[in-house]
């Protein structure tokens, strides 16, 4: 197990290109198996979660390239009901996305029998929430709490479409379903109670599929999809992933003297709520360059150390910002008055319990804060101390951790360090870099 040591002080300056969207890999990866001809794809994040992806893909009889930071990934698709039983069990890894949407990928592949494991972390992930609502399209899955718990056992059935309430505002729930569509006998609604990140419904239109979005339906959030239509292979660009770019985006505001540019981050609006969060506390941000790439837009960054106000977030902004919450704790710490955030009961069931790790962990660096049932209250202006801290395995709370390292006071150790990679591979070495330059 990996550590890194950081001190507090000095500034970071320069430019940072942060990988891959991981959302978006992922389902270039998927939509391209499930598509005929070669789908190329650019900029795919060559990290541990992807690649569980294009290995349970690989172990269904799809070739695809080499994943590295070399470049251009081509997947060699099966077409719609090409793939083929595994032989052995597929191997989610640590990655949730991977399970949840081979779940609603496998479940229609009638007359194969297909089981999904994953590290001891995706063992305790809940999985029924993805697989209920595919019951009830015919969906037949087994496994450990009711179903509920991997390893899962899929008998792959002919599924008949019709409406779908999900129950919690996800895109892998959503994704899985209309994954599960693409192949039912009858049109597929999906109604969310809140809207999610859209990327399956734009990238399944460019490869061809037959799908309209309705985000201000009146029974919430809509998504239809029709069977039938064939998937093409595309070339897809993948947009730097704003989730990654959050850390930096956080970091040139709390620490002094920095400036930063985050090139190529997609700025998707069911993705943008840190930025939303951002305008709230006043923070200087300018969005440059925007254009769109492959369905997606894309924009520059550019961000510089400022007075921050607190910030109160809750309901609907909840899963526009997910991710971004454990390192938006940490700003909450340098900004002026209390910040609460309401809502986000989802962080429990993530990586790990994030709102426990966040507490305890800034805790451990001298933070004053409360943990709420769906939350925490965090008072600001606060002064951390460098301390022994611990990612407890999870990537967004290791690179958090190290925003907070550099505005504490003394030097701060990060255990278990090598988290980072799970969607940022080079984030110790970039962090190096714009220490340096």
């Amino acid at each position: 197990m990996g550590s890194v040591c950081l001190s507090g002080g000095g500034s970071l300056h320069g430019s940072v290109r942060v990988p891959g969207d991981k959302s978006i890999s992922h389902r270039a990866l998927l939509f391209g198996a499930i598509a005929t001809g070669t789908t190329t794809i650019e900029g795919l994040l060559p990290a541990e979660d992807p690649l569980s992806t294009a290995a349970c893909l690989r172990a269904m009889g799809v070739t695809i390239s080499a994943i590295d930071s070399s470049g251009v990934v081509r997947v060699a698709g099966v077409g719609l009901d090409g793939l083929q039983e595994p032989a052995q069990v597929l191997d989610c890894g640590n990655s949730g996305t991977t399970m949840r949407l081979m779940l609603g990928l496998l479940a229609g592949r009638d007359g194969r029998h297909f089981v999904l494991d994953g590290d001891a972390s995706l063992r305790r992930r809940p999985m029924a929430r993805v697989a209920k609502p595919l019951a009830q399209m015919g969906a037949q899955i087994n496994g450990r709490d009711g179903g509920n718990k991997a390893p899962l056992a899929i008998a792959g059935q002919v599924l008949s479409g019709g409406t779908v309430r999900t129950p919690v505002a996800s895109a892998q729930v959503k994704s899985a379903l209309l994954l599960a569509g693409l192949t039912a006998s009858g049109s597929t609604t999906v109604i969310e109670p809140a809207l999610s990140r859209d990327h399956s419904e734009r990238m399944l239109r460019a490869f061809g599929a037959e799908l309209i979005s309705q985000p201000h339906a009146a029974d919430g959030p809509t998504a239809v999809v029709q069977p039938g239509s064939e998937l093409h292979g595309q070339h897809v660009v993948v947009p730097g992933d704003i989730s990654s770019a959050a850390f930096w985006l956080i970091a040139a505001l709390v620490v002094p003297g920095t400036e930063l540019t985050i090139e190529n981050v997609g700025i998707n609006p069911t993705r943008t709520g840190i930025l939303d969060v951002l305008e709230q506390m006043g923070a200087p941000l300018e969005v440059l360059n925007q254009r769109d790439v492959a369905g997606e837009p894309v924009a520059d960054l550019r961000v510089r150390h400022s007075p921050l106000k607190a910030f109160e977030i809750g309901g609907d902004l909840i899963p526009r910002l997910v991710d971004e919450i454990p390192i938006l704790s940490v700003a909450a710490l340098c900004a002026e008055g209390t910040s609460v955030i309401r809502d986000a009961a989802e962080l429990r069931v993530k990586e790990t319990d994030r709102l426990a790790v966040m507490a305890k962990q800034l805790r451990a660096m001298g933070a004053e804060l409360e943990e709420t049932a769906d939350g925490m209250v965090i008072p600001g202006g606060q002064r951390l101390k460098g301390a022994q801290v611990d990612s407890e395995t999870d990537h967004r709370v290791a690179m958090s951790l190290a925003v907070a390292a550099l505005i504490a006071s003394g030097d701060t150790t990060i255990a278990q360090s090598e988290a980072a990679a799970v969607s940022y591979p080079s984030f110790w070495d970039e962090l190096a870099r714009l220490q340096r330059s």
